[in-house]
């Protein structure tokens, strides 16, 4: 037979109290709560340190062992949670089972009990502890939405290619293919409370489930501002405020059923075939109506084959123009073949060398 000191008899005691210190030497994730009614404020007479070390009760979709699900808990100090003591009036073993949010009259006043000894929370008087993201106040807006909107990118500049003047005799003229600006999409949030679900961490992390209807989204940020956004109309936007490192053991596929533009600062490189496999080709395919275009402003443009032959097959007109001079070295022979007539224009002199040079042999 159970006694009246069993759990749930006589001998239950609930209590509430503020967190005040959460730095388990076992890293169990247990807390120092100093409790209302239980407790003395005065830390002279009862330190932190001497508050009794109160285990969490995890949901059940942590399953608290081995690693699994989510640890340590995540409650800081100058929290005020509820629990029960699972020793009854012993009052030695507290139970913590949940937290209490509110709205802080005053910040922490570290000499006395009941407030976070490290001065950090709460970070507000006068506001609900309710994260600014769910909450929507625009005259306490949250401060990483408001970076988010003064570094959207606009006006970023795409491939522009300039048309080219050719002479009357080449049939081809060289059309210009314009370039173009984009811009970030504008910042799609507009929550409503209660819809928007935020999660952010202590230095910034920031995880938002927003069900607000007709704007419903899914934001992912780190502290630092790299982030990912889904809009309300399955837009998505990826921000990395550092380097991007794409690591993959197998194939990447990708299609893209649109356009697409691509604006590098600095250098581009792309290395085909590194372990030198046959048939490992780099292969582009433009469809119909379509053109090739390539400008470089200002530089050199080359080619260099180490080991092998160059083949081009034009099924059209091949038209060059040459602002300076056209050298040509070859090492082998040369063989031309015209199967219609050939001209050649030179408004200065012609010479040619050879060691021997016939004419309708």
């Amino acid at each position: 037979m159970y006694d009246n000191n069993y759990l749930g008899k006589n001998n239950f005691v609930w209590f509430n109290g503020v967190v005040e210190d959460r730095n388990d030497p076992q890293k169990l994730g247990r807390l120092r709560v100093r409790c209302v009614g239980i407790h003395t404020d005065n830390k002279d007479d009862l330190p932190t340190a001497d508050l009794p070390w109160s285990q969490l009760i995890h949901p059940i979709t942590s399953s608290g062992i081995s690693g699994l699900g989510h640890s340590p808990g995540f409650i800081v100090e100058g929290t005020w949670v509820f629990g029960y003591f699972r020793d009854g009036y012993a009052m030695q073993e507290p139970m913590v089972i949940g937290t209490l949010p509110g709205k802080p009259a005053e910040l922490a006043e570290t000499s006395k009990g009941f407030y976070d000894p490290n001065g950090t929370y709460p970070k507000y008087k006068d506001e609900v502890d309710t994260n600014r993201l769910a909450v929507n106040d625009t005259e306490q807006p949250h401060l990483g939405l408001e970076l988010r909107k003064l570094t959207r990118k606009t006006g970023v500049a795409t491939a522009d290619f300039d048309a080219v003047d050719v002479e009357d005799h080449i049939s081809t003229a060289i059309t210009a293919s314009d370039g173009d600006t984009w811009n970030q999409p504008e910042i799609p949030y507009a929550a409503v409370y209660p819809y928007n679900h935020v999660f952010e961490s202590e230095s910034g992390h920031v995880f938002e489930i927003d069900d607000t209807k007709d704007n419903e989204r899914l934001f992912t940020s780190h502290r630092t501002g790299t982030s990912q956004e889904i809009s309300p109309d399955g837009t998505q936007v990826n921000i990395i405020k550092g380097d991007h490192y794409n690591i993959v053991s197998g194939k990447r596929q990708a299609v893209i059923e649109g356009n697409a533009d691509i604006t590098i600062g600095g250098r581009h490189k792309i290395y085909i075939n590194k372990d030198g496999q046959t048939n490992n080709h780099y292969d582009i395919q433009v469809g119909p109506n379509a053109s090739v275009n390539i400008q470089v402003d200002k530089g050199d443009m080359n080619v260099v084959l180490k080991d092998g032959k160059m083949n081009t097959n034009v099924a059209g007109d091949y038209n060059m123009k040459i602002g300076g001079d056209y050298n040509l070295d070859i090492r082998g022979n040369k063989t031309e073949t015209v199967s219609k007539d050939k001209t050649s224009n030179t408004t200065g002199n012609v010479i040619h060398r050879g060691k021997r040079i016939d004419l309708n042999p």
